[in-house]
């Protein structure tokens, strides 16, 4: 019996558990190996930290999916791997052996600059980013201690749709508490001259008009490089106070993948060909951000990771029965809907760009017909 392990529960890995699911592989023992029995769907997200929608409308429950996979569901965390000996350490110090292994445990914010671990909250893991911001609301809804300035590090659509959703959320609480007037003054950094740097000049315009009309006061061109308690230092000499620093930069890999003996590149993302496997093991996949696709330049994000999620099952499946591979094919660019906080948002699609709150509902109806396919 060969062994399947999954590593990580992110997009990709429950469309492979879906279609385990509806089409099981005999002689095959299958372990999802996960911190977390719920897994967030990055699309959703936004709109949960404004309050949109409810834990379980923004969450995959694993447990259930696995089980309908005939999978067995191991809440740990991977520390290690060793893809010589195929078997992977997990936290709780058991370790995992497998046959065909599949990497799919996202990224961090690239928290690298000094300081920024220490005294920033990265917006992943989501669990412990909220359970931080509704404890800063709710002092400031209490006037215990109220929050003055709250600055998201981060110009890209990540970083610009959580600002805005906490600043929604912020408004909606502090106005049912009666205390607006805790209500604080948002300031968004990025590296680069212009917010969206990825993204169509119309949609930048849009966005940009959003963010003036809501008084985020924008910083442009500031790198910041040492992160202290309650303050930013950029490599321009810019200093921006502020009382709770949310991180929400490009893509970090965990530093165990460069360790396993996989070749990475030089961020440390696991190298991954046409097929979606390793370039140096064979057997050994990957989905997500933690996978770099080698001869592309496909962003770290969500959309994309769903996209390989057909084609990693495939290919597992193919791995499991010694058949040949199936090349993932996908086009470069993604139509592109950003939140701005309340229930509306902005399409970015090519050079074209609407927005409003049809917008918003047709995103919802999009998230929520996706999430549907791995509910009970």
């Amino acid at each position: 019996m060969k062994r399947l392990l999954l590593v990580g529960g992110g997009h990709a890995h429950v469309e492979v558990l879906r279609r385990f699911a509806l089409e099981p592989e005999p002689g095959i023992a299958l372990t999802l190996l996960s911190p977390h029995r719920y897994t967030p769907y990055s699309g959703m997200l936004p709109g949960l930290v404004a309050r949109h929608y409810r834990f379980e409308d923004a969450h995959i429950d694993l447990e259930p999916l696995a089980a309908r996979a005939q999978a067995t569901f191991v809440a740990a965390r991977a520390t290690a791997l060793d893809a010589a000996a195929h078997r992977v350490a997990c936290d709780d110090g058991t370790t995992v052996a497998f046959d065909v292994c599949s990497l799919d445990i996202g990224s961090t914010p690239d928290a690298s600059a000094s300081g920024a671990r220490e005294h920033a909250v990265a917006v992943k893991p989501v669990d412990r980013f909220l359970e931080r911001w509704q404890a800063e609301i709710e002092r400031s809804k209490s006037k215990t201690r109220a929050l003055e300035r709250v600055a998201v590090v981060g110009g890209g659509a990540g970083g610009l749709e959580m600002l805005l959703a906490m600043q929604h959320a912020a408004h909606v609480g502090l106005a049912a508490a009666n205390a607006l007037d805790q209500m604080p003054e948002f300031h968004l950094l990025t590296d680069t001259g212009t917010i969206l740097p990825t993204h169509s000049p119309a949609a930048r315009q849009r966005l940009a008009r959003v963010l003036d009309t809501r008084g985020v006061v924008v910083h442009t061109d500031t790198k910041v490089v040492r992160v202290d308690a309650g303050s930013l230092h950029a490599a321009n000499g810019n200093v921006v106070v502020a009382d709770f620093i949310v991180w929400a930069t490009s893509a970090a890999a965990a530093p165990w993948v460069r360790a396993s003996g996989l070749a990475v590149d030089d961020r440390g993302f696991m190298c991954v060909d046409a097929n979606l496997e390793s370039t140096s093991h064979p057997d050994i996949f990957g989905a997500g951000d933690i996978a770099s696709l080698v001869g592309t330049k496909l962003p770290k994000s969500g959309v994309f990771a769903v996209r390989k999620g057909p084609f990693l099952a495939h290919n597992l499946r193919a791995a499991l029965r010694g058949e040949p591979r199936q090349p993932f094919v996908t086009t470069p660019t993604a139509l592109s809907l950003i939140t701005t906080g309340d229930k509306s948002a902005v399409m970015s699609w090519h050079g074209l760009s609407i927005s409003g709150p049809l917008v918003w509902r047709w995103k919802d109806w999009i998230d929520r017909r996706f999430m549907a396919k791995y509910r009970s």
